[in-house]
């Protein structure tokens, strides 16, 4: 990989550690939606790191996983998609004030919780099919 590209890759994947961080940081203090929300930019901010990582160019401005993920040609299950799906949703809900009230209504500890484990599975899948 040459360097250029490392890097670009180096900040993807830097950036969605910070993000990662963030959700974590928001859910402690009752934060929920907004913790979904940067939970999102994680996945999205490492989906960017495999596309610059395969196709050697900078990642498209979209916050669409799926798009991203079947941009880089990601083998992914039913279940993987859609949960990529949903939290696309979250970036939606999270942000426009006409989705963002109801959002925060369903966005309880248990439910951001569930989410979050499952944003972390998904993150760890990813980073592994960069090395791959």
């Amino acid at each position: 990989m040459d360097e250029d590209r490392k890097k670009g890759v180096q900040y993807w994947l830097e950036s969605s550690e910070d993000d990662w961080k963030v959700a974590n940081h928001l859910f402690e203090k009752g934060d929920y939606s907004y913790s979904l929300f940067f939970g999102h930019l994680t996945i999205e901010k490492v989906l960017k790191a495999i596309y610059a990582s395969k196709l050697k160019e900078t990642p498209p401005y979209t916050h669409m996983l799926v798009y991203l993920a079947e941009k880089v040609s990601l083998r992914m299950t039913g279940e993987q998609l859609e949960l990529l799906e949903t939290v696309t949703d979250f970036n939606i809900e999270a942000r426009y004030p006409d989705e963002k009230f109801s959002f925060k209504k369903k966005c309880t500890r248990n439910f951001t919780e569930g989410y979050l484990i499952k944003i972390k599975e998904m993150k760890e899948w990813l980073l592994r099919q960069i090395q791959s």
